[in-house]
C-alpha cells in the first residue's frame, strides 16, 4: 500500500477475453501511461482464469487459487481501473464474475477508490460503465465522477490497432487525464490528500 506521499498502486482489470480487445488495449495503454506520472503505478491483472461464480466452490473458507490470486492483488492495490465492454447494454459476464468473486467476504473492492473507462461502438461502451457503478454502490468502491473516457473505436480516425492497441494520440492523452484524476482521488479517498 502507498501512503499519503508515495506511489499510488492501481490494478487495472479488463472484462474482455478477446487476444485484440479494444478494451484489454485500454489497460495495456494505462500501464504505459503511468510511467509518465510520477508515483503512479499501474498494474494489469487478468482475469479469464476465474470460474463462475459458485459458492459450492468455496471450500473451508477458502476460494479456488484463481480467485485468490485477484483478490489478493485487489486487496494489496490502493484503487481500481476497470476497461468494461459493454455487452448487451452492461458488463460482461467475464467482469461481472471478477466483481462477484472478489466481493465476497470478505469484501475486498470495499473502500477502494475506483474509475471505469471504455470502448466500443455507439455510446462508446458507456452504458457498461453506468452499469457498473450500480454494482459499486453495494460494494462500497468510490468511482471517480470525472473525467469520463468512453472511446466510439469505430469511428475515424482509427483509435486502435488491428492488435487492438491504442494508437490514437488525443484518445492516449484522455486516459491519461483519467489516471492523474484516478491518482489524486485515490489520495485523497485513502489519505485525505
Amino acid at each position: 500500500m502507498s501512503n499519503s506521499s508515495g506511489s499510488v498502486k492501481i490494478v487495472a482489470i479488463s472484462g474482455s477475453l478477446r487476444k485484440a480487445s479494444i478494451n484489454s488495449g485500454l489497460v495495456r495503454a494505462a500501464v504505459e501511461l503511468a510511467n509518465e506520472i510520477p508515483g503512479l503505478e499501474v498494474d494489469a491483472v487478468y482475469i479469464g482464469d476465474l470460474p463462475f461464480l459458485n459458492t459450492d466452490l468455496e471450500v473451508n473458507g477458502k476460494y479456488p487459487d484463481a480467485v485468490e490470486a485477484v483478490r489478493s492483488r485487489v486487496s494489496q492495490a490502493d484503487g481500481v481501473l476497470f476497461a468494461s465492454p459493454e455487452y448487451n447494454y452492461s458488463v460482461s459476464g467475464l467482469l461481472k464474475t471478477a466483481i462477484d468473486w472478489v466481493g465476497r467476504p470478505p469484501n475486498v473492492w470495499a473502500g477502494k477508490p475506483a474509475a471505469v473507462v471504455s470502448a466500443g461502438g455507439g455510446f462508446g461502451g458507456g452504458r457498461s460503465g453506468y452499469h457498473l457503478r450500480q454494482s459499486g454502490v453495494f460494494l462500497d468502491l468510490h468511482f471517480l465522477n470525472k473525467p469520463e473516457l468512453f472511446v466510439r473505436a469505430f469511428e475515424p480516425p482509427a483509435k486502435f490497432d488491428a492488435g487492438g492497441n491504442l494508437i490514437d494520440a488525443a484518445t492516449r492523452e484522455r486516459l491519461k487525464e483519467v489516471l492523474i484524476a484516478l491518482q489524486a482521488w485515490t489520495k485523497k479517498i485513502k489519505y485525505g490528500a
